[in-house]
Parts: C-alpha cells; structure tokens; sequence
C-alpha cells in the first residue's frame, strides 16, 4: 500500500512541475504553448502538431507551419490562448516576441503559481488521508496491530512531509525564475 501511496504523491509533484511549464516567465521557452489548441480542419490540434516552435533568441519564439494555410489560425488560436502575447506573421512564419514582464505581472504570475501549488499540497494530504482510512479499515479487519498501525500512520506522515517540501522547492524556483 505505501509504495502505491509514494507513486501517487511523485505524480502529483510532476503534474505541478508539468504544470508550471506554461505559467510564462520572461524569457522566451516553447513549453508556454503545450495549451494552445489551433483549429485544424474542425480538430482542435496542440500547436506543436501543426507547425515546428523555435527560439532564435532570449525573447523571441517563431512558428513555422507545417502547412501555409493554417498561418493565421495559429496566429488566432496565440492570440486567444490568454498568453498576454501578440503574434505577427510574414506570410511564412509566426513571430511572437516576448514582451520583459511588469512587476504587477510577474506578482501576478506568483500568486498564480502559488495558488496551484497550494491545491497540489491538497492533493497530497488528500492522498494521505485515503492512505489513513485505509490502515484504520486494516486495523478493524483485524490485519494491523494497535503498534502497526501507529508507525504506518507515522511513515504515512514522514511520507507527506517529503512531498509536501519537494512541492514547496517546486514552487520556490517558480518564483525565482519569474522574479528574474
């Protein structure tokens, strides 16, 4: 039950580290756009599916459609996405210049970041609850001892703590890399 237990805590962290790939910083990264959905042909299709992301320098992405005709509903489907991004395209290819964020953005961007790792810290404890009702019903059933059931409750704890913290160095660098 525990190493079930630890597996489902280690999802949680790397959702919130998948997670905090599209909160965007200041500098320009290809991940802020795992989100953006482009019409493609009635389908809504990742953007990465529909054209090639490249990061030619610090502040500046381009998309390269696979196929010329989707230019300006990759250009929408940016514009739409609640990035707080402006496109333009050549005809051939996407520009998106990432504008440095203001400080109200970047506190923005923090309490957001702080917000979803508090939900995931929730999720964390919620799991740990389930483990806890889990030895209680094993107790009942006569499987744990009173004892046994103190130090797996204790080792579910140590176990909360670990992830919890990682959560917390998670949410840490987060905030350091939109600080900068």
């Amino acid at each position: 039950m525990a190493g079930d237990i630890e597996a489902r805590m280690e999802k949680t962290v790397n959702s919130l580290k998948e997670e905090y790939k599209t909160i965007r910083t200041g500098r320009a990264n290809a991940s802020i756009f795992d989100k953006v959905r482009v019409d493609y042909y009635g389908t809504p299709t990742p953007l990465n599916q529909v054209g090639t992301i490249s990061i030619p320098e610090a502040r500046m992405v381009v998309v390269s459609p696979f196929d010329k005709s989707l230019i300006s509903a990759i250009e929408k489907a940016i514009q739409t996405a609640d990035l707080g991004l402006n496109p333009s395209n050549d005809g051939k290819v996407i520009r998106i210049s990432i504008p440095p964020l203001t400080s109200d953005r970047r506190k923005e961007l923090v309490k957001q970041a702080k917000g979803v790792a508090e939900n995931y810290r929730t999720t964390i404890r919620n799991i740990r609850r389930d483990g806890n009702e889990d030895l209680k019903k094993q107790q009942k059933a006569g499987e744990l001892t009173e004892d046994q059931l103190k130090t797996e409750t204790d080792k579910l704890q140590k176990l909360t703590d670990k992830y919890v913290d990682e959560i917390n160095k998670v949410y840490e660098t987060k905030e350091k890399e939109i600080m900068e």
